[in-house]
């Protein structure tokens, strides 16, 4: 079996975490390949809603000018129970340099994120490109991966292999780390609809009536983002009653937008279901090896977080490892600053988690009392601007506001060469 593809890094997938941390690894001049088992960055429904903070770092990268086009920024939220809202909240209030949440769809994010790579020669991205198994040295040491191609198997030795293969991650399998999945009491059935003339486009709408919420995110050009959420394992159930169990759901959450889903949904097929669950992996790392991004700490949909941490998890790792190649690249030097990987990220992934899991446990109440006290809650937050913007600082802000005390070591852009005279 042939070793066609030299690298000191190893990046298995080539989502929003790996190409960011192959890029960033790249233009600290370290040797880089990903491997990717897609042909084209085709993914719909996944990872769209970009943090503040991610903005912040993609605009520190040079990527956001070149996916401008294709964002569009959410500048209120608003959260309405029984039709009536009960907390909203203004992003342009919050002075910082980047204060909106954005809406990106992938394809146009990861293209960008490829094309910076490929102008750089330490850059190699492997297509259509599965990983099948992985290479270890006699001591167990992981020194690379087996991978199936185009062309056949072959294998890219590296001093540094990358789990970045997201939620279901084949790497994490491989590589024995013990984790747990925790799976929550909902799913989500999501599809994109118009937005309607009577909503302005950069309003973020959570509906909630009993134990039964959705989600209505505008996206460019001019549609809707719709998700709701169904009981654990429920679709089944749901498709029985036929579309019509869907087009009532949103009678009841969002009659604004009743007639453009009768329209655009009329089967099942035209709706993705989305499994939500949470990942818990007590060590990302052993020799040779480290998880990051959802393969590492699995997140739900609420609030964004899973992009961002995945952007976020890139641009420590990249600093860390070239610290770590730079003093030799030996592999106790790169063990080390995996196991320093973990210990900078676990506490931020913990709290966005937690954060979320109450979010969660919020949206499943039921019941009178129960959703009375929610709704109290929610105005409570609502009508003090210091607990509001304390919590969104907590979830939206942390990078931003850390800057001054602790700057995050992004890679220069590379200067354009000069041209000839």
């Amino acid at each position: 079996m042939a070793a066609d593809h030299q690298a000191q890094v190893c990046v298995v997938g080539g989502g929003p975490a790996g190409l960011t941390l192959a890029l960033e690894l790249a233009r600290r001049g370290v040797p880089v390949t990903v491997v990717e088992q897609s042909a084209r960055f085709d993914r719909s429904f996944r990872g769209e809603s970009i943090s503040p903070d991610s903005v912040w770092l993609l605009e520190r990268m040079g990527i956001l000018d070149k996916v401008r086009d294709a964002t569009l920024e959410t500048r209120r939220m608003e959260i309405a129970e029984d039709g009536r809202p009960v907390l909203s909240a203004d992003f342009s209030r919050y002075g910082r340099p980047c204060p909106y949440p954005m809406e990106l769809p992938q394809p146009p994010l990861l293209t960008a994120l490829a094309e910076a790579g490929a102008e750089l020669p330490g850059f190699r991205l492997l297509r259509r490109t599965t990983a099948t198994g992985l290479l270890q040295d006699g001591a167990g040491r992981v020194t690379g991966v087996r991978c199936k191609g185009p062309e056949g198997e072959t294998e890219v030795p590296a001093v540094l292999t990358v789990g970045a293969d997201g939620r279901f991650s084949k790497v994490r399998e491989m590589s024995g780390l013990p984790y747990e999945k925790l799976p929550l009491e909902r799913d989500f059935v999501w599809f994109r609809v118009p937005r309607p003339a009577v909503w302005d486009g950069h309003t973020y709408r959570v509906r909630i009536a009993g134990d039964r919420h959705g989600l209505f995110i505008p996206t460019v050009p001019d549609l809707v983002r719709v998700g709701f959420n169904i009981p654990k394992g429920g679709l089944r159930e749901i498709r029985k009653e036929g579309i019509g169990a869907l087009h009532a759901r949103m009678d009841e959450l969002a009659p604004e937008i009743s007639e453009g889903v009768r329209a655009s949904v009329t089967q099942w097929s035209d709706t993705s279901m989305l499994d939500i669950f949470t990942t818990v992996v007590p060590r990302w790392s052993r020799p040779g090896l480290v998880l990051m991004g959802d393969a590492a700490h699995t997140l739900t949909p609420v609030l964004g977080q899973g992009v961002n941490h995945a952007i976020t998890d890139a641009v420590v790792l990249a600093r860390l490892t070239t610290a770590a190649l730079a003093r030799g690249g030996s592999g106790g030097a790169l063990d080390l600053a995996t196991k320093r990987f973990q210990e900078e990220r676990e506490a931020p992934v913990a709290l966005a988690r937690s954060l979320q899991l109450r979010q969660e446990r919020a949206f499943a109440l039921s019941g009178r009392i129960p959703c009375a006290l929610r709704r109290f809650g929610y105005r409570a937050v609502g009508s003090s601007a210091v607990a509001k913007e304390r919590i969104l600082a907590r979830v939206y802000y942390p990078l931003q506001d850390a800057q001054a005390h602790r700057p995050l070591d992004i890679a220069r852009v590379p200067a354009p060469a000069p041209s000839a005279p």
